[in-house]
């Protein structure tokens, strides 16, 4: 009898381990589908600007580094040539899991094709100065460079250098279906892109609607001119609210409508890619032209797949 109690207290405790287990594990797999991370993967956890030390002489660079990065345009208003911040393009401090910019700092020095030289993050940082905000370099040795790199740094932490991130490079449309500008300006209307973007694309606030056109928007230097990056970037994060996600088609068509408008020309397109490689989707002064002239060949873009 006693034997027989023993063995029936064994099996109820297995069961009820093995339902536990089960529990924990299934619960595990539904919050690392919810994240997007797969098994094995880096999870995604950039540390709080609530978690800083008030009593650490680093704390109030990493904060002004914050503003920096949230309210370019206003705190380097000097230096930045239209109306973007670095948060025009990474939401919510560059924490934000889509185009986030948790852990860039840990893939620096890293050699860079279209500049043919390897960068620091202060390399990088200026090129978007220059190219995405049109504007003009920051010092290397500036407090605001300092601040910036260290806000970075700090919302990288956790990253080990060079590790792969798997949330990076998630903005670029590998193939493009052959875009239609026309349907991309019904689209901008229709997704109500100018509620945020406004009717003329100058855009409502650096971080609640940046210009997408015009003097205030990026240059055609900046990688969001290329049709791969911005087509995938649409994709990837419009609209904001996700309710009424693009497809493939009505993020490229919406991209080519976007770069056919006008905006603040790069002088130096001679000079990129030194050693080769050149990308084909780059939509400069000359292409823009051509597809509002609608005399531009989709084709000349190797990764467009051609309309059936």
């Amino acid at each position: 009898m006693m034997r027989s109690r023993i063995k029936w207290l064994l099996f109820m405790s297995l069961g009820m381990f093995l339902i536990l287990f089960t529990a924990c594990s299934n619960s595990e797999a539904e919050n690392n589908e919810k994240t997007g991370e797969q098994e094995g993967e880096l999870a995604y956890n950039p540390p709080s600007m609530e978690e800083l030390d008030a009593d650490d002489p680093m704390t109030s660079y990493i904060q002004k580094g914050e503003k920096i990065f949230n309210e370019t345009n206003t705190v380097l208003s000097e230096r930045v040539g239209n109306e973007l911040s670095c948060a025009s393009c990474h939401a919510d401090g560059g924490v934000a899991p889509s185009s986030s910019m948790v852990g860039v700092t840990t893939q620096f020095p890293q050699y860079r094709p279209r500049e043919g030289v390897a960068f620091t993050i202060e390399d990088r940082i200026n090129g978007c100065m220059i190219r995405s905000m049109n504007g003009q370099k920051m010092d290397y040795d500036s407090e605001e460079m300092r601040a910036l790199t260290a806000y970075l740094t700090y919302i990288s932490e956790g990253v080990e250098t060079g590790e792969e991130i798997p949330w990076r490079m998630q903005n670029t449309m590998e193939e493009i279906p052959e875009p239609n500008v026309t349907r991309g300006e019904e689209l901008y209307e229709q997704k109500n892109c100018l509620s945020c973007h406004a009717t003329d694309g100058s855009g409502t606030g650096a971080t609640t609607g940046p210009a997408l056109w015009g003097d205030n928007s990026f240059n055609d230097g900046a990688g969001m001119s290329r049709l791969s990056k911005m087509s995938g970037y649409l994709k990837n994060n419009m609209p904001p609210n996700k309710d009424d996600t693009l497809t493939d088609q009505e993020a490229a068509d919406i991209a080519a409508f976007l770069l056919s408008k006008e905006r603040p020309e790069w002088k130096g397109h001679d000079s990129d890619w030194p050693n080769g490689g050149r990308p084909s989707d780059v939509i400069n002064k000359e292409r823009r032209e051509k597809i509002r002239e609608g005399t531009f060949n989709w084709a000349d873009i190797e990764n467009v797949i051609p309309a059936k």
